[in-house]
């Protein structure tokens, strides 16, 4: 089940807000079946939380396998990938176990979420008049409150490279704020790049550079 959305005064995005909370059956790297908690990675983890329409598709299949490649990435910066669709576990299992060949994906290096009721896709606002869902992408924070969102449209797939920039980003400002000395990052900022100061003052001075 998931909890319903936290919006307020009509606000069509989920940024700020905590992150709805879920369970729900999943696949798991080891093809075993287990039951997965959003809320059990508060504290613990940052979570990457993405979309797909459905198993056994086109798009969704190179995305799949290019976040699993780079499951490593994610682990260096502590964040925990979720994928979910509105198949069953045991699709999952059985796209998992498809020769890429014959348009499977093989082994997958983190948990795939089965959310057949569709209520989770519901309360992240990416449920379409289909009974699909669009491409989204949720970075959620240790806090559990979510830090951004991503959304494509069915043919469009996605820029995982993207989604790591974005988690740089968020744990650089992070780490900044904790430090004492609160930075932003610019425009197509990427880690090691120069940050920027949040005033007027600071404006100035990147633009110095």
């Amino acid at each position: 089940m998931a909890e319903p959305r936290g919006q307020k005064r009509g606000l069509c995005t989920l940024v700020q807000q905590p992150a709805p909370n879920f369970k729900l059956e999943a696949c798991m790297p080891d093809d075993s079946f287990q039951e997965v908690e959003l809320s059990s990675f508060r504290g613990k983890k940052y979570v990457v939380l993405y979309t797909y329409p459905a198993d056994f598709t086109f798009v969704c299949a190179s995305e799949l396998v290019t976040f699993s490649q780079m499951q490593k990435e994610f682990e260096a910066r502590d964040v925990q990938v979720l994928g979910l669709s509105v198949d069953t576990q045991h699709v999952h299992k059985a796209w998992k176990n498809t020769p890429k060949e014959k348009g499977g994906i093989g082994p997958i290096t983190h948990p795939l979420l089965a959310d057949v009721k569709k209520e989770v896709v519901d309360a992240y606002g990416c449920l379409l008049d289909n009974g699909l869902a669009l491409r989204a992408v949720y970075i959620i924070d240790k806090e559990g409150v979510v830090r951004s969102e991503m959304k494509n449209d069915l043919p469009l797939g996605r820029n995982v490279e993207e989604v790591m920039r974005v988690l740089d980003a968020l744990q650089f400002h992070e780490k900044s704020v904790k430090e004492g000395s609160p930075m932003v990052c610019p425009c197509n900022w990427k880690k090691g790049a120069k940050a920027m100061k949040p005033t007027t003052e600071g404006v100035a001075e990147y633009f110095k550079s």
